[in-house]
């Protein structure tokens, strides 16, 4: 018989990382608020839930992989919840990215139900995650390990164990989305500098993609810009979200963060001038005096 997983959230990251559990030999049940998402899993093989109760009484580990803390409470303690329906000794996989001392007490909160928990961030972006290559960044006691171990490994190529309580994993996962997002606002302001100069996008693309200033994160998100394509794989308000995240641990500890406070200003201005939904990328409209690549008709 094989081992059912059930997956809430079959956003840009979870429908892959589903795709990649029903690969690897699970059933996989899937619970997500839009039916026309489940739809489209089940009918690639999966087994489609009313609700993450349903889903929670069908299977030994539930993996979240929703947007925030607060859809995670939802999904666990909400109408139709997880948590009252999981059996004892489940596993709860929470792979948002989320406060750290949130994900501390939400351990504690589990334990006292009998369940497992995995403080379970992840990066890499859709692509991997569709292909089982992703990673993520994770800690737990030795018992959620035991209990999910073999469901981590079909989901990412980088299963990183920095703990045995949660907490570590969204420390972390904070650190990298710091990265992360002052690398997008770098980028953009690099692009946009090089508009207002006069500069072929196109070449400018090009040499910094093969020189010492280039990132990932340039050479990913620069690649939108040129298409004009600013349809959200990552949306501007995730790192409104995430960077204020970065935020609030350092000044936790009174620790300066002057890159991450600019680029989180970049964002926020991004956001609130109409660009929120829109491809991080987007950042590079708050820009003025420049004119953007059009998206190809």
């Amino acid at each position: 018989m094989r081992r059912k997983v059930g997956l809430v959230g079959l956003g840009a990251m979870g429908r892959g990382m589903a795709g990649s559990l029903r690969r690897a030999g699970f059933d996989v049940h899937v619970f997500d608020v839009r039916p026309q998402a489940v739809a489209g899993f089940v009918a690639d093989g999966g087994v489609a839930c009313a609700s993450p109760a349903e889903l929670a009484a069908a299977c030994e580990v539930v993996v979240s992989v929703v947007v925030n803390a607060a859809q995670t409470e939802s999904v666990l303690f909400g109408d139709g919840g997880c948590a009252a329906a999981m059996r004892a000794g489940s596993v709860f996989v929470m792979c948002s990215t989320v406060d750290p001392h949130w994900s501390v007490a939400l351990e504690a909160r589990l334990a006292e139900r009998g369940l497992l928990y995995l403080d379970a961030p992840i990066s890499g972006g859709a692509a991997k995650a569709a292909s089982g290559q992703m990673t993520m960044m994770t800690a737990g006691t030795p018992a959620a390990y035991a209990a999910c171990g073999d469901t981590l490994s079909a989901m990412a190529a980088n299963v990183y164990r920095l703990g045995d309580q949660a907490g570590a994993g969204s420390k972390v996962k904070v650190i990298n989305q710091l990265l992360a997002g002052v690398h997008i606002a770098a980028a953009a302001e690099a692009m946009a500098l090089g508009l207002r100069e006069g500069v072929d996008p196109a070449a400018l693309y090009e040499v910094i993609t093969h020189s010492a200033g280039n990132s990932w994160m340039f050479e990913n998100r620069m690649a939108h810009v040129l298409a004009g394509d600013y349809t959200p794989l990552s949306a501007v308000d995730i790192f409104v979200k995430d960077l204020g995240l970065v935020l609030d641990m350092a000044r936790a500890s009174k620790f300066p963060l002057p890159l991450s406070s600019t680029a989180h200003q970049m964002f926020m201005q991004a956001s609130t001038a109409g660009f929120a939904r829109e491809d991080d990328s987007a950042v590079i409209k708050i820009f003025p005096g420049i004119e953007l690549p059009k998206e190809a008709s």
